[in-house]
């Protein structure tokens, strides 16, 4: 081709934005209360929760998450020993509120 009726097309490309917007992540306060509401879900996504839960505690520098054991389903001593163990298998450490 000699030039003549040929269309010369300009790409531009658009610059990167390597930023990423933050997905909207539940404090340690919306964690502990999906906590709350799985527990009386029958244990609905409890392991998810959990991990939710985790990740909360990192972002706000706690190492520990602190239930109020008024709210569980189970409140006896042995209802909160059985949380803390399954919550410590999955790397988080449980206290509870007085």
């Amino acid at each position: 081709m000699d030039g003549i009726g040929a269309t010369t097309i300009c790409v531009m490309r658009r610059p990167t934005n390597r930023r990423t917007t933050a997905v909207n992540e539940p404090t340690l306060a919306e964690a502990t209360e999906n906590i709350y509401a799985s527990l009386r879900a029958d244990n609905a996504d409890i392991d998810a929760h959990i991990a939710t839960l985790k990740a909360a505690l990192a972002r706000e520098g706690k190492k520990q998450a602190v239930f109020d054991p008024a709210k569980l389903v189970q409140k006896n001593r042995a209802g909160r020993k059985l949380m803390q163990a399954y919550f410590r298998q999955r790397g988080v450490s449980v206290s509870f509120s007085e």
